[in-house]
């Protein structure tokens, strides 16, 4: 699955990301289950709030912890989040 990389991504309103005190990490809740997430997931997942886009998240992070080249590596998490429902476009 491709995506414009200058598209505005939003968090689904069906889902819920959440700070797990018990499980000490972020976790999607949803009616079915829930999905724990590694530190990285959840850093993506939170700027997908309908203002950010692949590039706005890509240069965030990379700014906030002081790297480059994190744009594939996140593009894939974000086709995997698309795939899932967890997120969307939104136009």
């Amino acid at each position: 699955m491709s995506f414009d990389p200058a598209a505005p991504l939003m968090f689904s309103p069906l889902h819920r990301l959440q700070w797990e005190e018990a499980q000490q990490k972020h976790v999607i809740l949803y009616p079915e289950g829930m999905v724990e997430l590694n530190a990285s997931s959840a850093e993506i997942l939170k700027l997908c709030d309908g203002k950010h886009s692949l590039n706005t998240i890509t240069t965030e992070l990379e700014r906030k912890f002081g790297t480059e080249g994190l744009m594939n590596d996140i593009r894939e998490f974000l086709e995997i989040a698309l795939e899932n429902g967890w997120i969307q476009i939104t136009h």
